[in-house]
């Protein structure tokens, strides 16, 4: 990949979060550079299939009505828009 860096923010519920946490603590290494190093990993190991994807993101609880109550917020002129950020 390229030298170009984008910074992502990731939320991560409580009990993952405390599991980051502990594995940087045995690992000796920092939070952030543990979780960029998994992420990457996990990009770099993801199936492009459009299909393969919807199926992941099925998988994951409440990704559906949060997708929902932001384009809520998007058609009550709550959000920003992306050139913005």
């Amino acid at each position: 990949m390229g030298g170009e860096s984008n910074r992502v923010n990731v939320i991560l519920d409580a009990e993952r979060a405390l599991k980051l946490r502990r594995l940087a603590e045995r690992t000796h290494t920092n939070p952030g550079t543990l979780a960029r190093s998994l992420l990457s990993s996990a990009l770099d190991e993801a199936d492009p299939d459009p299909r393969s994807i919807s199926d992941l993101l099925d998988r994951i609880d409440g990704a559906w009505e949060d997708a929902q109550a932001g384009s809520r917020e998007i058609r009550d002129g709550k959000g920003i828009p992306l050139a913005d950020l």
